[in-house]
């Protein structure tokens, strides 16, 4: 460092050098090895550098450098601001000197952008030393309110990160300086606060505005969109760091006023709506950080909303304020009584444009879910509502996704009614959905068999929201019963068909885990229904359906006989199925859903599942698809193992280790020997740490037997592909693991050894064709 820095002084002399010279200093700087600060301090270099800041034609060269130096003093190998301050009251001044030239016309955006960034860097570097609030931070900080005031916002922005960091060292409980007692250090909290208020009350002012939709928007490109939208989310999250200094209601009054002056220019002119969706864009960011009884701009707000022109941007952007403020709508003294007049908005919402009745779903939503309470007494009112967007009485123009939310919305509310109207009300809503299905159903099975399938999954998945959302487990069950011939009909017709049978599964296990044991007189039938479709059809949702069913109903006695039979029907059949890793590869879904399934099994009927005769087998096909590419289905395998191996950590299935011991001792060694390849290169790098808790729990359920089949393993890669050195330190680690260490322990050895067996793809076919992961040689067992 030493030696280049004397010859770039040395060639500063030479005038034609001095861009390049500078440039090279710049890119030392970068490498921060510790020069002290008093000695860059009086560098010829640094001096150099910022002479040339105040040149006419401003050096690119020389705010290099600086910005290098700015972030060097801050650095935590050069010992941090503390030591650095020599140079720092160097670098301070000589940029603060450069805050005129921001308002200087005669510059051009490239030097404006450049000393911009300078200011930014000082910002984001010094921000522990600004947050003192002292006479020169402020000088700092009022340069870079200057920076957020520019037109260009790629500039303006570049302080955002400053503000962001500011607030969080503001609004942190403990400082990190000590200021004696607690006492002391809120006070010293408080005054911080008090000292950037204003800036900050300036900043939401200067940031506001840029959100405003551009006169050209509807020609906006995808690209321009995108780029506006982007503009945006980073004004909401420089609001909220204001809301968190500022606190939410000071910063919804600033807000307010904005949106006053535009509401009034909106009534003059009805096509001037970007100030008015600008400012409530606004008050929006800020929803979580406003009082949810606040009681003096909310309702002033709230009545605004319905006196503005519905023009489709701006009633999207009314609609999800509706719903950012729900909660203020629940709890605000005067927040119920402007239901009716922002139901009346939604309603609009939802027959305005697509966008809007997306937003005005969503709002209602939020409105079920935080007022579910207090609107019990109105569910006459709300199933009106839901008819008119959702059964095509009115002219909804959300997608059937937007149409769910209002499913969630009703659903929620049902959950608050007591249980004999919540069984009506969740009657008529089970009515309302599947009319279309009957209809269909009556039609006959060629009718029912030719639909496309989002002409059925619209109306099931209305079914999976409402038992999931209705929290009456028995008011679910017995729909379930009601609606299940409708189901079985769907079911036998339609098996064929993943996506409708996806929906279908779905909807049966929020039913199932909703009304978990209430469901006995149904499960039965679901359960024979869904066995005997998977033989013929495999589709993977009848094993993430029975999944849920094991979970509710595993440990049940009197559900044994069915379960038995269902899973070893079930895992009979997919072992069946996967034969090989090419069939794994094919039918990953299955392979992931069969052994969650299993996982499950361990989890909750280890009674029904080990001492079965599936048990060996499906061992042997999850040895067959450990290396399967597919991240879920390998995981899915590789937690069943691991659940196995760790089966004495369960009170459950204590009982069972001999039977485990006599299938997985047979096969220990080429478990073990498919794990260790899998470590060095036949699964990707990012499972590591699955494969290495899977080898882990092996030997420590096994202790020195696994260690010798750990250490067979390892002996068959060779030496030119991995040193002695590397074996016994891997070896080792997984002995000191095994023992009891921490697995973190084993990590670096595990890291070591994949690192050096993936080091080319030469090595990695070495250590694969001695590892052999796919030859199982499997030892029958007695």
């Amino acid at each position: 460092m030493e030696i280049a820095l004397n010859i770039l002084t040395a060639c500063l002399s030479i005038s034609e050098l001095k861009e390049q010279v500078l440039e090279a200093f710049a890119s030392w700087l970068r490498l921060k090895h510790g020069i002290p600060g008093s000695v860059l301090a009086t560098h010829p270099l640094v001096l150099t550098a910022l002479s040339s800041l105040n040149c006419d034609i401003l050096s690119e060269a020389s705010v290099n450098v600086v910005s290098e130096l700015i972030h060097y003093t801050a650095s935590g190998s050069s010992g941090g601001v503390s030591v650095q301050m020599p140079l720092i009251q160097v670098i301070v001044p000589q940029v603060m000197s450069l805050q005129a030239q921001l308002r200087d016309s005669s510059k051009d955006d490239e030097d404006v952008k450049a000393i911009a960034r300078l200011f930014a860097d000082m910002g984001d570097s010094y921000v522990e030393l600004i947050a003192t609030g002292s006479n020169e931070a402020m000088m700092i900080v009022n340069a870079l309110l200057e920076v957020a005031s520019l037109p260009e916002f790629d500039i303006a922005s570049m302080t955002f990160n400053f503000w962001h960091n500011l607030q969080v060292i503001l609004t942190k409980r403990n400082f990190d300086i000590s200021f004696g007692d607690e006492a002391s250090i809120e006070a010293e909290r408080n005054r911080r606060l008090q000292v950037f208020r204003q800036s900050y009350e300036s900043l939401v002012s200067l940031v506001s505005s840029r959100v405003q939709y551009p006169d050209d928007y509807q020609n906006l490109s995808y690209e321009d969109l995108k780029e506006f939208k982007q503009t945006r989310y980073a004004v909401a999250d420089v609001l909220t760091d204001a809301a968190s200094v500022l606190g939410g209601d000071t910063t919804l009054q600033i807000l307010y006023m904005k949106l006053v002056e535009a509401v009034s220019s909106c009534r003059n002119e009805q096509s001037e709506w970007r100030p008015a969706e600008a400012a409530l864009f606004c008050i929006r960011a800020i929803s979580n950080y406003v009082s949810v009884v606040e009681a003096n701009v909310m309702p002033q707000v709230m009545d605004l909303l319905s006196k503005l022109p519905h023009q489709p941007q701006l009633l999207q952007t009314v609609c999800l304020i509706v719903g950012a403020y729900s909660k203020w709508l629940d709890a605000a003294p005067s927040g119920f009584s402007k239901l009716p007049l922002v139901i009346d908005i939604l309603m609009s919402g939802m027959r305005t444009s697509e966008d809007s009745a997306a937003a005005a779903a969503l709002a209602f939503r939020h409105i079920c879910d935080d007022c579910r309470k207090k609107l019990c007494a109105y569910c006459k009112q709300l199933f009106h509502i839901y008819y008119t967007a959702v059964n095509g009485e009115g002219s909804f123009k959300g997608s059937a996704e937007d149409s769910l939310h209002l499913v969630e919305a009703l659903s929620m509310v049902i959950t608050e009614l007591p249980p004999e109207p919540a069984k009506d009300a969740l009657e008529e809503l089970c009515s309302s959905v599947v009319t279309p299905l009957q209809e269909v159903i009556n039609q006959g099975p060629e009718v029912l068999e030719k639909k496309h399938a989002r002409e059925l999954t619209v109306y099931i998945d209305r079914f999976a929201y409402i038992f999931r959302y209705v929290n009456h487990p028995g008011a679910v069950a017995d729909a379930v019963h009601r609606l299940w011939p409708i189901f079985k009909a769907i079911f036998d017709l339609r098996a064929w068909d993943m996506r409708t049978m996806e929906s279908l599964c779905r909807a049966c296990k929020y039913a199932v885990r909703t009304s978990g044991r209430f469901m006995g007189i149904t499960i039965g039938a679901m359960l024979e229904e869904i066995q005997g479709l998977y033989q013929q059809h495999h589709q993977p949702c009848f094993l993430y359906l029975s999944s849920e069913v094991i979970k509710i109903f595993g440990s049940d006695p009197s559900c044994a006989s069915y379960l038995k039979n269902m899973i070893e029907a079930l895992f009979k059949h997919t072992t069946c199925l996967l034969t090989s890793i090419k069939e794994f590869t094919r039918r990953p879904d299955i392979g992931d859903d069969c052994f969650l399934l299993a996982s499950r099994c361990i989890r909750y009927c280890p009674q029904l599942f080990i001492p079965s005769s599936i048990f060996p087998a499906l061992v042997d096909c999850a040895m067959i698809g450990i290396t399967v590419q597919h991240r879920e289905a390998s995981n899915s395998i590789l937690t069943f193992l691991s659940d196995i191996f760790d089966l004495a950590k369960s009170s459950k299935g204590e009982q069972f280790l001999s039977i485990r011991d006599s299938v997985i001792i047979p096969r220990g060694a080429t478990i073990t020997r498919i794990l260790v390849a899998a470590l060095t290169g036949a699964l990707p790098s990012s499972r590591l740490e699955t494969v290495a808790y899977a080898l882990l729990a092996l030997t420590r359920a096994y202790g020195m037997q696994a260690l010798e089949w750990a250490k067979e393993s390892v002996s068959l890669i060779p030496l030119a592909a991995v040193k002695e050195v590397e074996r016994i330190r891997f070896l080792q680690a997984l002995s000191d693991a095994a023992s009891g260490a921490d697995v973190n322990v084993l990590m670096i050895p595990v890291e070591e050894l994949s690192d050096v067996c993936r080091r080319n793809r030469t090595v990695q076919e070495i250590v694969q064709g001695a590892l052999k992961p796919l030859e199982l040689n499997l030892v029958p067992v007695p």
